[in-house]
């Protein structure tokens, strides 16, 4: 009996510690609920085989008139000034070598984004486009251990007269804004990593099942929508009450499918019919 006994001490205190690791912000509700009531267009309201294609000045301007949410990208070019692209390579958008870190914004200017007429926006030309007119979701590209984005674009965010929040997938982008601004309404980033098979690792199964939220302590956890069954995703928003994010929802299909499951939806490719 003493080695059963032994063996469920242990079991309760991993699931302890389970539950712990996992727990986010439990205070701090009443700044989140601002974000409800509205679609968010990912990367703008965008169509990369047009004029307007993501992360473009054209696309945030069509969100605006649409009078969507919008979520976007911001990274670092080489001379340290904050712009809105998702990759952290350019070839898929500008079909250049390199990544956006590799250039100057000089340089990056004379790229094209998708063929279009549009160039890389910075990211307080964006922020004086937009100008308070529809809640943001701003995603910190942050790769591996270089958070410089986070107080550059923080330096920007402190003088928008708008409603923003930030989100990451590195969670030292959200341990950064614990630190230095912790006010601001953050959110996790995060994805079924290991079930994609993309990914291997004990890194991505800690970030898929956001073992790390006792320190970074999100508002909110945005998931890749096709894995809404994790668990830790599930007890964040059933157990702890934190907001859930769904992302990137590309059907009214899959829309009417994450409804009761999430607070918050990113979209693209087709036009929400319940804004």
């Amino acid at each position: 009996m003493t080695v059963l006994y032994v063996i469920l001490i242990i079991a309760a205190a991993i699931i302890i510690l389970y539950f712990l690791a996992i727990m986010p912000r439990l205070g701090h509700r009443k700044p989140r609920e601002a974000f409800l009531g509205v679609h968010y267009a990912h990367r703008g309201l965008h169509d990369n085989s047009s004029e307007a294609p993501e992360n473009s000045m054209a696309a945030f301007k069509k969100a605006v008139e649409a009078g969507y949410g919008i979520e976007l990208d911001v990274q670092m070019t080489r001379d340290k000034v904050p712009v809105v692209f998702h990759d952290f390579t350019l070839e898929r958008a500008c079909g250049r070598e390199g990544k956006i870190c590799d250039y100057t914004w000089d340089e990056l200017m004379q790229f094209r984004l998708f063929d279009s007429e549009e160039t890389i926006p910075m990211f307080a030309d964006v922020l004086e486009l937009i100008n308070g007119k529809v809640p943001l979701i701003v995603e910190l590209k942050v790769e591996w251990t270089d958070a410089s984005v986070c107080p550059a674009a923080d330096a920007l965010l402190r003088k928008y007269p708008g409603l923003y929040c930030i989100e990451s997938f590195n969670p030292l982008a959200l341990l950064w804004y614990r630190g230095h601004h912790n006010e601001v309404v953050r959110g996790q980033l995060s994805d079924g990593f290991l079930k994609s098979g993309e990914f291997h690792g004990a890194l991505y199964g800690i970030l898929q099942n956001l073992l790390l939220n006792w320190i970074t302590k999100p508002d909110f956890v945005a998931y890749n929508h096709k894995y809404r069954q994790n668990l830790s995703r599930r007890l964040c928003r059933s157990l702890y009450r934190n907001m859930a994010a769904a992302w990137t929802i590309k059907s009214q299909e899959e829309l009417t499918l994450s409804k009761g499951q999430f607070d918050i939806f990113i979209f693209d490719s087709f036009i929400p019919s319940d804004n």
